[in-house]
């Protein structure tokens, strides 16, 4: 019976391939389209935008995982053969061989781009997963970033704040990784200011500042564009006042910016200072944060933290005065900058003033332990 042997084949089929394995992630987000009820157009339309948004994080997870088998094979043959040189010699007979069947795309620069994707991110299936958030061009742009942390952190933010490839390559050209750090050094164990949540300095260029201007000017400026602001700041945070009233008996006082970073869950009271960090400072912004914590703190956050952004720092003033106890940090703001090679060079001197600062700190505190027993 033709239709027997018919059905028993498909039922076969059917039973090697799990019920709607193929369709589970588009059917999905189809249901869900449904459930949100709604005109018919409107049903339809958001169905296929969806579905377009879908095809393309598809193409783009094959694509990204064709290019780290590829750059693996490369890799194992070259370990195979057991030569340091035979790497140079693969990638350009391959690449002859490939461009000739399918174009530039397997050039040999190309190729050596699978080879360091690779041996860059060793574990498949870490490749695997970012794949679904992060496009072949991020990986490329990651690519010359030098360290294990530097690359973690440019990841979670490239992830979290869903940044494009250009914004991704602003900002390792910014040096985020290295100023979050510089801003870690305020930060020490017994801190209450938490880890990774600020940077300095602020890269303030895009509010067109130069010469001499007020503070008024750059807190005006910083509104005007707030969208850049938030993004140079970190993801998460959000505006919440301007010049925010403060009575404390017949005196009133005004802050000058006041956000809410939803990933700290607090406030953060932000000070805009000319010229260079004052002692004076530090009893200010404390006044700022215990009216905030009585008066508008609500439950379930976290105390609120202030941010002192000045145009120049003294760090020796800052470690002395202890203001990580107080939930205070101090950070410098560039409202112009130098020529690329200089801006990263001044960082890169900051960072390693940082990182030297940190290992005095971890000294002294064994030297102590050690005395201590």
């Amino acid at each position: 019976m033709p239709g027997s042997r018919d059905q028993a084949r498909s039922g076969g089929e059917a039973a090697r391939r799990p019920p709607g394995a193929d369709l589970t992630p588009f059917r999905a987000i189809a249901e869900s389209v449904s459930a949100g009820g709604g005109e018919l157009i409107d049903q339809v339309s958001a169905l296929i935008e969806q579905a377009q948004v879908f095809a393309a994080t598809q193409v783009n997870a094959t694509l990204t995982l064709r290019n780290w088998y590829i750059g693996r094979m490369i890799d194992v043959e070259v370990l195979k053969e057991g030569r340091a040189d035979y790497d140079q010699e693969i990638v350009a007979t391959l690449a002859r061989e490939l461009a000739g069947r399918y174009g530039r795309s397997f050039s040999r620069a190309n190729l050596y781009r699978m080879l360091q994707f690779a041996r860059t991110f060793p574990d498949l299936e870490v490749v695997a997963t970012l794949s679904r958030e992060l496009s072949w061009s991020h990986f490329h742009t990651l690519l010359p970033v030098g360290t294990p942390e530097a690359r973690a952190f440019y990841i979670d933010q490239a992830v979290s704040a869903r940044l494009s490839v250009r914004a991704l390559r602003d900002l390792i050209g910014r040096q985020g990784f290295e100023r979050r750090e510089i801003a870690n050094v305020q930060a020490p164990v017994d801190s209450m200011v938490p880890t990774a949540s600020f940077r300095d300095p602020y890269l303030l260029d895009f509010l067109g500042l130069k010469d001499a201007y007020a503070e008024r000017d750059l807190e005006e400026a910083i509104v005007r564009d707030m969208e850049s602001f938030l993004l140079e700041v970190g993801s998460g945070w959000g505006f919440v006042a301007r010049q925010k009233r403060m009575t404390v008996g017949n005196d009133d006082f005004y802050l000058d910016l006041l956000f809410y970073s939803r990933p700290l869950r607090r406030l953060i009271a932000v000070e805009l200072k000319l010229g260079r960090f004052k002692p004076s400072h530090k009893g200010q912004m404390e006044l700022y944060l215990k009216w905030l914590d009585q008066h508008e703190r609500l439950e379930g956050e976290e105390a609120p933290l202030g941010l002192i952004l000045c145009t120049e720092t003294s760090r020796d003033q800052i470690e002395l005065l202890e203001l990580h106890k107080d939930g205070i940090v101090v950070a410098e703001y560039w409202t112009t900058l130098p020529p690329k090679a200089e801006l990263q060079a001044r960082i890169q001197a900051v960072y390693r003033e940082a990182r030297e600062r940190i290992a005095r700190r971890q000294l002294t505190a064994a030297t102590e332990e050690d005395s201590d027993e």
